[in-house]
């Protein structure tokens, strides 16, 4: 009797997980995902057509957006700018192509994103990669990247 009630419980446990949605490729990604993938596919284009303004389009226009890497935390939106100017940009030096991996998003609210991932830059005579934890905020003009922690 044990075994048929525990059988009709799991099959109707299951059956339940199945019409709420459940199942092998029927769980859809959450909107926030959604959201900041696109945003992160909008930065990497727009860095590999070597328009940096438009990939620093993904950053939140603000003296408060903060950067971090290495020893050094660069605060402002213009002062990130420059720092990205500096080192792809000066000297006739070529941005190379930019590839994000290893994307985790996790909402965190609903109108903030945690994500991790892993950087790489290819240059013509040098590869750069590392990784970066990322906060993003959803604000009335779209998704942007609050804090930016790169190694």
């Amino acid at each position: 009797m044990k075994t048929i009630l525990f059988r009709h419980v799991l099959w109707s446990g299951c059956l339940l997980w199945l019409l709420a949605g459940g199942g092998l490729g029927s769980e859809r990604p959450h909107p926030t995902v959604v959201a900041v993938r696109a945003l992160l596919e909008a930065q990497v284009t727009a860095w590999n057509r070597g328009d940096l303004e438009g990939f620093m389009e993904g950053y939140w226009r603000s003296p408060e957006l903060t950067f971090v890497s290495g020893t050094t935390v660069t605060k402002g939106w213009e002062a990130t700018l420059t720092r990205y100017r500096q080192r792809y940009q000066s000297e006739g030096r070529a941005m190379g192509t930019l590839r994000f991996d290893d994307l985790v998003i996790e909402p965190v609210g609903p109108r903030a994103a945690l994500i991790r991932g892993a950087w790489r830059v290819t240059l013509p005579d040098q590869v750069m990669a590392g990784r970066f934890t990322l906060l993003a905020r959803r604000f009335p003009a779209g998704w942007r990247i609050v804090y930016d922690h790169t190694s």
